[in-house]
């Protein structure tokens, strides 16, 4: 017998409005009572034509993901889905997840994630959706679930035990049906039609070494099996490879405050050949080399002047894609291949339409995701073997392929300066003053520096003509140098600043100045332009990239 539908009276909540990566509150507030429901039943009433169709649910394994996930499936079930597929113990990463959407044709995919973000009983959740084409609902679907929110009355729910998420295979759920995957086995098949298996296999036989961070968080078992399993590096390549609920108590950031182990273990006289980690969610990456870092903006533009060694790319990039506040490095990769590039607003979802118009191949932020038309979401294990695949080919260590890269195309000095857990009036007002300053910013001397040009960016979207206005202020300097303040819509409480910093040498320029030093002036001229430490009380950043 198809147990009843329930339909539970609820009253909506004001503060539901999802940002660039979905809706993210500590887990306190999404455990108020309906909180989970409220936001998902609206995001079934803003969806169309779902009836008797297949819905992905998986999420990172951070505190509260096994129990949104029942309530999910619950809700999907009397809301008319005809089937879920869910990874095995909840798990899927952000981009297996967007893969399997995308192998399996599904109707879209709920995603439970707070990304980086710290996780545990008192730290972050997230939930978003992602539509058939594998990636993050557009802004009009997401602006159509805010909407609901707040005059949402009820929500649909099955009245029925919890499924067994543990047990591969079929469960009946009403009249819906529930398929428990293996969560790493759709991904790693769709990475060996990417890279050369056989030859980064033979680079592990012929002593490569590798260090490989999961962060406690859910790339661990992808990695494990790919890395050690089928390209055989050694046991022990991967560290911190179990998802736990809390990440083990570290913060799941691949930066170099973050993953500082790794880095000074890449650091030290007896170093693997290659170090790299990725995020809670696994969509993000850090790559270093044995002596270098490789910042996130450089990894991109040296991923695609190299991505013709990976037979997944072999026949060329059709363009590259980059958020606005990553460097100018891959436009002039782009420029010497001959193909388009696009600077979009922060958030993966603006890259999709140029993915799936045929327009770009590969995506980059500096935030430290990248990925490709391979899904629809940043990959972070994606972009590691990318790196591995062109390391196998070209028989060079990491350094000397960035220096040989900097001395072809000039080289961008890059930092990212994070001041997290502000006063979200203080941090608007930041913004606020900036903005009102702009049309008289053009020929300020800022010390040494000159003002050439100063806007708030707004993005055109090529594809379907819509408009994304007041995406960072970007203050553009004589020479070719850069700052650029942006709010960040990916934190839980408080506001984040995020400041840009961005110096280009051409080729036959310095190429081996110490970042510090040769960010040294902008840095000044971004505490000159937006006054941090008097509207912030900050002095420094909390994070520096």
């Amino acid at each position: 017998m198809t147990p009843p539908i329930k339909i539970v009276a609820t009253k909506p909540y004001t503060d539901q409005k999802p940002g660039t990566s979905g809706l993210r509150k500590k887990v306190p507030h999404f455990q108020q009572p309906n909180y989970v429901q409220n936001f998902l039943q609206s995001i079934f009433d803003s969806l169309e034509g779902f009836g008797g169709k297949t819905l992905v649910i998986g999420g990172d394994g951070r505190f509260f993901n096994r129990e949104v996930i029942q309530i999910a499936l619950k809700m999907a079930a009397a809301n008319g889905f005809g089937r879920v597929l869910v990874g095995r113990g909840g798990l899927l990463s952000t981009p297996a997840a967007s893969n399997v959407i995308r192998q399996h044709r599904a109707f879209g995919g709920i995603i439970l994630s707070a990304s980086h973000n710290p996780g545990g009983p008192t730290e972050d959740f997230g939930i978003k959706y992602n539509t058939g084409n594998g990636g993050p609902a557009p802004e009009r679907i997401t602006e159509a679930i805010f909407e609901r929110t707040k005059e949402i009355e009820d929500y649909r729910i099955l009245d029925v035990p919890d499924l067994d998420l543990d047990r591969p295979g079929v469960q009946p759920l009403g009249a819906m049906t529930v398929e428990v995957i293996d969560p790493v086995a759709d991904y790693a098949a769709l990475m060996e039609t990417l890279f050369d298996f056989p030859a980064i296999k033979a680079m592990f036989a012929g002593g490569f070494r590798m260090a490989f961070d999961a962060m406690s968080a859910i790339t661990g078992p992808y990695a494990t099996e790919i890395l050690e399993g089928r390209l055989g590096a050694a046991r022990g390549t991967v560290r911190n490879g179990t998802p736990l609920p809390d990440f083990g108590g570290h913060h799941p950031d691949p930066n170099l405050v973050h993953a500082k182990a790794l880095y000074d273990d890449m650091m030290a006289p007896d170093a693997p050949d290659f170090g790299a980690a990725s995020d809670g969610d696994g969509d993000r990456n850090l790559i270093i080399g044995r002596g270098i870092f490789i910042t996130p903006s450089d990894s991109l533009a040296m991923l695609a002047a190299n991505a013709h060694l990976a037979p997944g790319y072999a026949a060329g990039l059709a363009g590259i894609a980059r958020s606005m506040p990553t460097s100018a490095a891959a436009d002039r990769v782009a420029e010497k291949l001959g193909i388009g590039i696009y600077e979009t607003p922060t958030g993966w979802k603006f890259f999709g339409n140029l993915l799936d118009a045929g327009m770009a191949t590969i995506c980059g932020e500096e935030s430290a995701g990248t990925g490709s038309n391979h899904v629809r979401e940043k990959d972070g294990l994606w972009a590691v073997l990318l790196w591995l695949n062109i390391l196998a080919a070209r028989k060079e260590p990491a350094k000397a392929i960035a220096e040989a890269h900097w001395r072809e195309y000039g080289r961008n000095y890059y930092a990212r300066h994070d001041y997290e857990g502000i006063d979200s009036d203080a941090a608007n007002g930041l913004v606020d003053a900036l903005r009102a300053r702009l049309a008289s910013l053009p020929g300020t001397k800022v010390g040494p520096l000159t003002v050439a040009a100063a806007d708030d960016f707004a993005y055109h979207d090529p594809v379907d003509g819509s408009t994304s206005a007041k995406q960072g202020i970007r203050v553009l300097f004589e020479g070719g140098s850069r700052v650029v303040f942006r709010l960040s819509g990916t934190g839980t409480s408080g506001a984040t600043l995020r400041v840009y910093i961005e110096a280009y040498e051409p080729p036959t320029g310095a190429l081996d100045l110490a970042v510090s030093d040769a960010l040294a002036d902008l840095i000044a001229a971004a505490e000159t332009l937006a006054q941090i430490k008097e509207r912030t009380g900050r002095s420094e950043p909390d994070v520096v990239t």
